[in-house]
Parts: structure tokens; C-alpha cells; sequence
């Protein structure tokens, strides 16, 4: 790994008072001294031993705009409940709204006043307040609290959070590949006469037809060809097709170079414009965040995504449920010209607990991730045995109207988690959603980095200014506003503002660790 130097507004935590369990480790009635205190044979005092109050700790996470039932929030349900129960952690949480979500935690760090743990996915971020000493090392922490956590997290994604030979995070692993899998409305495709597209060229046509034939035969000019988010989020099956995809390291002339600098991404922005241009892409993708995605494709507006895998236990669900007609199959990933296809391979790990310098309770905040992937992780993860699932003549069965009702316990449930990916729970939440099918076919052909190290130096102290360099380059080239050319500007700039610093710290590590 390298040695290096040196991604929630703040909102006030509501803080429970805990009571003092007593618990009298006296001995019998015969020893008692008017039932103040208790005497040994020797005769000395012994004082009834009392039961440590619980320590309260503010937790930043996100909630991922998830819903709580009537009468509860994210304080106040059953399942944080069972967590300070059993953690013996008095756990309070803020939850700052998603779609700002990281900028808010910048906010929270420059504010002092700080929580005990936050959750980011911000890799760079992350570099970045352990640079400005702003982050504790946890490896004392782990060694005397964190058992569970050593040992269901791989040593591959403790070294993704280990700088300077110190642990600065607790890793949320990626349990699955990759997220991507390509959906169609199979109805709308037989309407037109069209067969399940396999090339990029195929899938363009398919694009047109939904646009220009009416394919949901309102006589309205209202369906889009494709449907993405803002930041070219959902466009990864496409950007495979030319063999890239965004900010990945891959090996050109023995050593490992950027993704997004890359012919082959050019190549795949032009594509994209293109679409914009001859309006096969959706004109508002630039402002779709997930919210609207998923309701074009409840409400019929769209036909063709890239999906989450658990997209259809979501808006398609929704959308068949509002059309009985509606008959979504997933597709092979697009083929491009050179025979090129795969979607984005996800990296080991996805997220980051971290706790703040400031923090004076790294011991509670531990003790209580170290319960909820270990003791914890069934209850948080499926929810309450015979209220949300059960075992009935040895398989696994789930009241689907609980789970969905309960979902918010993933909030917390999903924190830190063990490398094993529960199966069964897939299957048990309905065969008809093909769960488990979708992640075997993302299997096939993710994309991966080929640099797995922590995270530099360089990339803390340059990656955010970049990352934002390129999302807004990489949105004016799709949408028109830039030339295709402006792509060539963007790459000398790259290299110049700290992309050819951390190009070279990545070569180091490549160096010191091929095979």
C-alpha cells in the first residue's frame, strides 16, 4: 500500500436521556448492614456495583431519502431501538438530505461542530481530512472493541482505508460487482416490430423507434429514448461499449493510466452528444436525479434505462403495476464497433465510517458497528424474525408489505457489512424480480480498476477540484454546450492541476505491487 502524507448541513442531535441501571453485586440478606451496603467476612464495605451509563454519540449518515411509518423517524423507531438496546450505545442520528448529502458534510467539518462518526463515500474526502489531521486512527479502537469488524470486513478493504500504516476508516465493502444492468419494455419492442437490441447500433434504433412511433400509443409526443441522471450517472453500459468507463486506472504501455483522459472516452462523449443532439437521450438528463429516473419509468415515459439491479423490485415494479400491459426483460450490455461491452465494475469498497479528531467516544461509535455487523447484522439486514421474515419448513419467507414498510433500517443496517451477500433474502423478496439473476449477469463483464491501493495523497489534495473539472466538462461536451474538442483542453488541464501528481503516485503503487 502507499505511504501517504498527511463523501452530511449540521443539524442538532436530539440527545435521550439514558437511565442508570443498578445492579447490587452484594452478598446474601445475612451480610446486610440496613440495607445501605453489604460486609465480607473481613468485615469491609462492599458498595453495590453500578452499571455504566450509556455514552451518547451523534451519527451523521444517509438516509438515502428513505420513509419511516407514521409516528416515527430516524430517532425514534424500533430498530434503533434494538441497536442502543444491544450496543449498549445511546446512538443519535442526523441525516442531512440526500441530493446534498456530501456537500453538507464539508459544511459540518468546517463548522467544529462535529459528530462522533460520519459516513462518506468521498474517497478523495477522505484523504483530505486525514492530510489536515482532522480524522482519528483507529487501529487501538479496533484492537480492544471491534472483533466482529476485523473479522467479517477482507484485509483487502482494511488496506483500501490504511494510510501511513494506520486505519483511518471502517469500510463499507461492495458486496456485489458492479450496479448496471440494461431493461427494456419488452411490449413496446414487440409493438414496433422490433427484436431485444445487442449492438450499439441496434440499441440506437430502439432509441428512435420509442421516440419518433408512439410505442405507448397515447398519440402523444411524450417518451424519451433513453433515460440518465445528472453527472452521465446510468450511462456505464454505454461508455463499455467503447471499452471505458469514468475514472478507472487500466495498464496502456506498462503503466496505469486514467480513464476519463482516455481517446476511447472522447470517443464515448461524442456517442452521448450525438443522442442529445438527435434527442434519443432524455433533454432533461442533466437534472434528473434518481427520484425522477425512477418516475419516467413508473410512469411510462421511458422504456429503456440502465437499471440498479434492484430496480425491479422498484420503478418497473411501479410502472407494471400502473400498466398491466407492461413486460420488462433485461438485455445483454450494448456491443460496440470493436466488439467491446461490460458496465462499470464497482471497487471493493463504497463508503467510509470516519471519526473526527474531536470525537472523545471512538470506543462507543465502534461498539456499536461492531454490533451491527456481527450479533446485529441479521436483524438489521432482514428485519425482525416472525414480523418481517421466517423460516417455514426450512425456507426462508418475507412479508413483503413489513420489509417495505421497515426498509429505513438499512439506514443503520447497512453501515459496515460482511462480504457475504444474502442470497436467500433475494430470492425470498420474489423470484418474479430476478434479483439474484441480474447480479449473475452483472457478473460477466464489469469493468474494474486495476488500481486498488488507498486512495493518495494526491487525489486528496487535487481529486475533488478534478472530479468537478470533469463533470462539468463531460455535461457541456453531451449537451452541446462545448465542442466535442473541448475534451482535449480538459485533459492538458487534468494533468497540469495535480492529475500528472497523482498519475505517479498510482504508477508507485503499481510498481511495488504487480505481479
Amino acid at each position: 500500500m502507499l505511504k501517504n502524507s498527511s463523501k452530511w448541513p449540521v443539524v442538532m442531535s436530539v440527545v435521550l436521556a439514558a437511565g442508570t441501571l443498578l445492579a447490587g453485586c452484594g452478598g446474601s440478606g445475612d451480610n446486610a448492614d440496613n440495607g445501605d451496603s453489604a460486609k465480607n467476612q473481613t468485615g469491609a464495605t462492599q458498595t453495590p456495583a453500578v452499571e455504566e451509563k450509556p455514552k451518547t454519540i451523534k451519527v451523521v449518515v444517509n438516509n438515502g431519502s428513505r420513509k419511516y411509518p407514521e409516528g416515527m423517524d430516524a430517532n425514534n423507531n424500533p430498530y434503533i431501538k434494538y441497536v442502543r438496546e444491544h450496543a449498549k450505545v445511546d446512538v443519535q442520528l442526523v441525516t442531512p438530505p440526500a441530493d446534498a448529502y456530501q456537500e453538507k458534510l464539508s459544511v459540518m467539518m468546517a463548522s467544529g461542530d462535529l459528530p462522533d462518526l460520519l459516513y462518506t463515500n468521498d474517497a478523495n474526502w477522505l484523504v483530505n481530512y486525514v492530510n489536515q489531521k482532522a480524522l482519528q486512527p483507529l487501529d487501538d479502537v479496533l484492537n480492544q472493541y471491534g472483533s466482529d469488524l476485523k473479522k467479517l470486513i477482507p484485509q483487502e478493504a482494511w488496506d483500501h482505508v490504511t494510510i501511513n500504516g494506520k486505519i483511518y476508516a471502517i469500510p463499507v465493502i461492495n458486496q456485489i460487482p458492479g450496479n448496471e444492468i440494461m431493461y427494456v419494455r419488452k411490449d413496446w419492442l414487440n409493438k414496433l416490430g422490433l427484436s431485444e437490441p445487442k449492438t450499439l447500433e441496434e440499441y440506437v434504433n430502439v432509441m428512435k423507434a420509442f421516440v419518433e412511433k408512439d410505442p405507448d400509443g397515447n398519440g402523444k409526443n411524450d417518451t424519451v429514448g433513453l433515460v440518465a441522471m445528472e453527472n452521465l450517472q446510468r450511462t456505464g453500459p454505454f461508455m463499455g461499449a467503447f471499452g471505458i468507463q469514468r475514472n478507472q486506472w487500466h495498464e496502456k504501455d506498462g503503466q496505469l493510466v486514467n480513464s476519463s483522459i482516455q481517446p476511447e472516452m472522447k470517443s464515448a462523449l461524442e456517442f452521448l452528444a450525438g443522442l442529445y443532439k438527435d434527442k434519443l437521450l432524455d433533454q432533461e438528463w442533466a437534472l434528473n436525479k434518481q427520484k425522477n429516473l425512477e418516475e419516467k419509468v413508473a410512469s411510462g415515459k421511458a422504456g429503456l434505462f440502465s437499471a440498479a439491479w434492484y430496480d425491479t423490485r422498484g420503478p418497473i415494479e411501479t410502472n407494471k403495476q400502473n400498466d398491466p400491459k407492461a413486460e420488462w426483460v433485461p438485455l445483454e450490455y450494448p456491443v460496440g464497433s470493436t466488439g467491446k461491452a461490460g458496465s462499470v465494475g464497482l471497487n471493493p469498497v463504497k463508503g467510509y465510517n470516519v471519526i473526527p479528531a474531536t470525537s472523545k467516544n471512538a470506543d462507543a461509535a465502534v461498539k456499536m458497528l461492531n454490533f451491527i455487523i456481527g450479533e446485529g447484522q441479521r436483524t438489521m439486514g432482514l428485519g425482525f424474525e416472525n414480523e418481517i421474515w421466517s423460516m417455514k419448513d426450512g425456507k426462508f419467507t418475507m412479508n413483503f408489505e413489513e420489509h417495505n414498510k421497515h426498509i429505513y433500517r438499512l439506514t443503520l443496517g447497512e453501515l459496515v457489512l460482511p462480504k457475504e451477500f444474502l442470497k436467500d433474502k433475494n430470492d425470498a423478496l420474489g423470484m418474479q424480480f430476478r434479483l439474484n439473476e441480474n447480479i449473475d449477469r452483472i457478473l460477466k463483464s464489469p469493468i474494474k480498476t486495476q488500481f486498488l491501493g488507498t486512495p493518495t495523497a494526491a487525489m486528496g489534495k487535487y481529486g475533488v477540484k478534478l472530479d468537478k473539472m470533469e463533470s462539468e466538462t463531460f455535461t457541456k461536451i453531451v449537451m452541446g454546450v462545448a465542442p466535442v474538442s473541448d475534451f482535449d483542453k480538459f485533459v492538458e488541464e487534468w494533468k497540469k492541476q495535480g492529475g500528472d501528481e497523482i498519475a505517479k503516485e498510482v504508477n508507485d503503487w503499481y510498481k511495488s505491487n504487480k505481479k
